[in-house]
Formats: structure tokens, sequence, C-alpha cells
């Protein structure tokens, strides 16, 4: 599917994501084939969050401010600890976790290559939390204490502590750890399910609104920008205060059924109160967050988590985007007239002289 040209392209495929079957495109502003490929799912694993407010702050809650000690690594060992971090969030699955052991699990998944070689004191202070409190999360998670969790994550480590290449400066780590990201967000979309899911909530609910506070104002607004292009009401809401509250009942006078959220840290605390508010009013939640131990968590009926960098002073959030044009793609899949508004929309932007070719 064709679209307007700052898309870079457009929209693939329609249908062709849950088909595999070829969609063409008009002639936009930069169409280009992308038939015959599968919607793609969501992250599971969680390597870390920071704050809007910079990563190297001690202090921020829920978060793991460590990001500026993290190496680069090379391909191979990326591989290697997105395994690890996908077998950690296994574990600890279908665990009742509190918001500390939250944390602790948090800062696991985010140092995963580290993690069977950390002492209980080194995980502590890594997670920001006292060292009885990691005790008490390897006892929560059926262990007899943490040495007999790091022994288990030891057998089941696939290779050795990783060493620091030395190679890259400052930037270049930043770079390399959100290619990290990515690489995990790739080897979760093998399962489209979950997408999916969500691209048919988002294609039913007339109109959909889209939250987004802060710093996750970005991924909202953009998100929102070209799901107006083949969805015909999007209400993006990106200003919080008392009328939030006011524009969610709006929504759902108008007949909306679904809510997208992007939530990423520091995470306000006026967007977890707007997601119960949302689902009391009958909403179904769908939240794009940096981790699947997000605050948010509890008040979403979809989560969908996608890791954020925390090597410079800001986060950086590239697979919260990258994971925000997936949900677009599965929407349009799921509308049956994406395509020819995406048409109608280029030929409109022609006759106006719209983009610079």
């Amino acid at each position: 599917m064709s679209g307007d040209g700052d898309n870079g392209g457009g929209i693939g495929g329609a249908n062709g994501g849950a088909t595999g079957g070829p969609r063409g495109g008009a002639r936009g502003d930069g169409p280009r084939d992308r038939g015959g490929r599968t919607a793609g799912a969501p992250v599971t694993v969680d390597p870390g969050a920071g704050a809007d407010a910079g990563a190297g702050t001690n202090g921020n809650a829920g978060a793991d401010t460590t990001g500026r000690d993290a190496t680069a690594t090379e391909a191979g060992i990326a591989a290697v600890d997105t395994g690890t971090a996908a077998r950690l969030q296994k574990l600890f699955e279908g665990h009742r976790l509190t918001p500390t052991q939250r944390r602790i699990a948090h800062c696991m998944v985010r140092r995963a290559a580290d993690a069977p070689f950390l002492s209980s004191v080194e995980l502590a202070e890594l997670a920001g939390v006292s060292q009885p409190s990691v005790t008490r999360f390897a006892v929560a998670l059926g262990f007899d204490g943490y040495p007999a969790l790091r022994r288990h994550l030891r057998e089941v480590a696939p290779m050795d502590k990783p060493g620091d290449t030395g190679s890259y400066n400052e930037y270049q780590q930043a770079v390399q750890a959100e290619i990290d990201n990515l690489r995990r967000l790739a080897a979760a979309l093998a399962d489209p399910a979950p997408v999916a899911e969500a691209g048919r909530l988002f294609a039913a609910s007339r109109p959909l609104p889209v939250l987004g506070l802060r710093a996750a104002t970005a991924q909202a607004a953009g998100f929102s920008y070209f799901a107006r292009k083949v969805h015909p009401d999007v209400r993006l809401l990106d200003e919080g205060g008392t009328m939030l509250t006011d524009r969610i009942d709006a929504a759902v006078r108008a007949g909306a059924s679904a809510l997208l959220c992007f939530a990423l840290p520091r995470h306000p605390r006026e967007v977890i109160d707007a997601l119960e508010y949302a689902r009391s009013a009958g909403l179904t939640v769908v939240t794009v967050a940096d981790s699947a131990f997000a605050p948010v968590a509890h008040h979403t009926d979809l989560l969908l988590p996608a890791p954020v960098g925390t090597g410079l002073a800001f986060d950086t959030a590239c697979a919260p985007m990258l994971l925000g044009r997936v949900l677009l793609e599965a929407m349009c899949d799921a509308l049956p007239d994406a395509q020819a508004r995406l048409e109608e929309f280029d030929a409109a932007a022609a006759a106006r002289g719209l983009f610079v070719e």
C-alpha cells in the first residue's frame, strides 16, 4: 500500500499480513511493494527502562539507572543476550511479584548477559533495592535463596559472561544498545497474534483514542498522524489535566471501544489514572510500554512491551516507535478500505502539489 512521502513510501499489503497475499499500491509520493508478509508481534522481553529526565539519575522509581555502564556487544553476543533475556522473562511469568520484585526482575532482564554472574549485593545495587529484597525475590520464584537462583541461571546460560570489546565510544554504545533492542523486537515478531488482535481492536473502534503523555507524546502523535490516513476517526490524547477524563468520556459517547496508550518512563501518575478510568468506562486498553513490569501493566488489557535505551542523558525509544508502526500495519490489515483511503490521499496530494519529488 502506498502512502504519503513522509511515511517513506507508505504501508504495504491489504490483508497481506494476514493471508500472505500481495497488496499493490497507487503511485503516490513513495510507493513500494511490501506484499506477502505477516504483521509482527509484540516484544516479550524487558531489557530495561530509564527516565525522561535522564537515565543516569539515581532515585528514579521503578527504573534501572545503570544504562551508562552498559557496554556494546558483537552481533553474536547480542543474540545470546536476547535468548537469555527471553528465558528470564519466561522464568518470571506466572509469578505475582511485588513492585520491588518487579524492579529486580526488570533489572535482570535488562542485564541478561550479566545476570547469572551477579552477586546478590551487586544485583541489589543495580536494581536500587536492599540485599534482603533480592533474597525474597528468589524465594518468590520458588528457589531456596538467591544462590540457588544464580546456579539455575548459570546452568542454562549458553556461554561465559561476555567481556567489553572496548571498541566503541559512548555514542556508539548507545546506538549498539538500540540495535540490540531492535534485535529483541525482531526475535519476538514470530508470533503475530497479539499485534493482530490489537489491529482488529483499533479497526473496530470508532473513534480510536490514542493516549501518550510526556515522554510518550511523540510516539502517540506519530501513530495518530499516520493512522488518520486510513482510520476515519483518530483522537490524540496528549495533554493531561482534568480535561483528559472528559475527552475519554467524549470518545466513549461517540462509540469508542478501545484505547491505545504509549507509556514510557518516567511514568506519569495521570496515565495510570487515565487507564483505570478508561477501563471503568468500558474501553479495551492496549498499551505499548517499555517493560512488562511497567507501572501500567496492571491497568491494561493487552500489554505490548518494547524496550527503551538508557545509554544517553535522555532515553531512546526506537523499539516503541517501530512497534507503533507494526501496530499501524496490523490495523491496516484489518481495515478493508485502508488501501482506497491511501490512494485517495495520494491523488489529492498530487493534485495539490503537496510534496516535492
